[in-house]
């Protein structure tokens, strides 16, 4: 197997979603953090033999992406850019497919990554009002359009889907994601207190990276009116369990106990990285900042899709011969609390790892000092896909910082899927 290499990269700010679209568009956030990163680079754009960009919710306006982007940043024709979908994990996925074409030696040089501009998901007709259009398109004469007019119902027009929501519900069970992790805090007893604990401290690791400089993979970002953006915005300094209290559940308002503020945050973002054979690290010289070992899929009940870490990373620590304290940091995207909860809870329980996993018992505590030491999406934001793409890149950086050995990124997927990639330093 050839060595992957993760030559460099670099990501936005994650931008929280306020009252209406946000400043940029998904391909302006992909451009300027593409730009920054190729910029410092001793090849050019041109020199790269593929782009590979994920993205989970693209506008109607910028079908295939990837191309798009790789064009704008200056690729050229001949270099062909792409886009995978694998909702939470699709920067996972373009980093997954990049390494594969890379494995197979039709590619030795690839920018890769993930984007969302979530704030900009649409609002869409209901199916009555589409009818209503329809049947406004097949009048023949001015007066039968006008009749038709007559017949609609401010009720109607007034309803409309929210592209979201509906993107965040699962077709098969007809969960929202939210949902599916109640079903977890359900199944593990985890309670409220505990996920508040859990997303109070998110903040506050979040808080401490920025203040030590810790996202130094972050580039700003100019909008068209030169507002400057130059770190993650969603971080709350004054993140409390009292505060976080004074919330009422939202997905399930009765029973439930997850709130928006337990909850990852709606988000805009890019990330991108660099990947490398041996061969392109040594014709151009490279420095690298790490190198991708191996990476696994897996797949589980829908309705439980928050446990996806538990099966994609668990295959990957059998085939090393490892354990959950072998692995010297973890990032695990915190798409909810009781997600990052069960999974640990999961890994602690006999009868899920006997059950779900094949294992004999429980596979072990994991130590929390080595699970998300800078914060995760509850503070930062998940930009569905660019998240798959960032937790890989900051892990590189943390390894890189505290000295460590090795780390694994991983990430549950609505649809019941999870995706884990184990790295190392150079």
């Amino acid at each position: 197997m050839k060595t992957i290499y993760v030559v460099d990269g670099a990501r936005t700010p994650f931008l929280k979603a306020q009252k209406g679209p946000g400043p940029f568009a998904a391909s302006d956030l992909a451009t300027q953090a593409g730009r920054a990163l190729l910029l410092r680079q001793p090849f050019l754009p041109s020199d790269l033999d593929e782009v590979i960009l994920g993205c989970a919710a693209p506008s109607p306006d910028e079908t295939n992406i990837g191309r798009m982007v790789a064009l704008r940043l200056g690729c050229g024709e001949k270099v062909p850019g792409w886009t995978v979908m694998r909702n939470c994990a699709s920067g996972m996925q373009a980093l997954d497919s990049a390494m594969a074409n890379i494995q197979l030696g039709r590619a030795e040089l690839v920018l890769a990554g993930g984007v969302d501009a979530l704030s900009r998901a649409p609002l869409l007709y209901n199916e009555t009002m589409v009818r209503w259009f329809a049947g406004m398109m097949s009048m023949p004469t001015v007066n039968a359009k006008f009749r038709h007019f007559l017949r609609l119902r401010p009720a109607a027009l007034l309803n409309p889907v929210i592209g979201l929501m509906k993107g965040l519900t699962d077709p098969v069970v007809g969960l929202l994601m939210g949902q599916t992790a109640e079903n977890i805090a359900w199944r593990f007893g985890i309670n409220r207190q505990q996920m508040d604990e859990f997303s109070v401290r998110s903040h506050q690791r979040a808080l401490a990276a920025q203040t030590a400089g810790h996202y130094g993979e972050i580039v700003p970002v100019v909008d068209t009116q030169g507002n400057v953006y130059a770190e993650d915005d969603g971080v709350r300094a004054d993140a409390s369990m009292a505060g976080l209290a004074k919330l009422k559940p939202f997905f399930d308002k009765k029973y439930g106990n997850i709130t928006a503020a337990n909850s990852s945050q709606i988000t805009d973002g890019a990330a991108w990285l660099i990947l490398a054979s041996e061969e392109a690290v040594k014709k151009w010289n490279l420095q690298p900042l790490g190198r991708i070992v191996d990476s696994q899929w897996a797949g589980l009940d829908p309705a439980l899709m928050g446990l996806g870490p538990v099966h994609a990373s668990t295959p990957i620590l059998q085939r090393h011969g490892l354990v959950l304290n072998d692995i010297d940091a973890w990032e695990l995207n915190e798409a909810f609390a009781a997600q990052v909860l069960g999974c640990q809870a999961a890994w602690q329980s006999d009868d899920y790892c006997r059950e779900q996993l094949g294992l004999p018992g429980a596979l072990g505590v994991l130590d929390d000092e080595k699970l998300n030491v800078d914060g995760g999406a509850i503070a930062i934001g998940h930009p569905v896909g660019a998240s798959g793409a960032r937790i890989v890149l900051h892990l590189l950086h943390v390894l890189r910082r505290k000295q460590l050995k090795r780390g694994i990124a991983t990430l549950c997927i609505g649809g019941g899927l999870g995706g884990a990639m184990l790295v190392e330093p150079c």
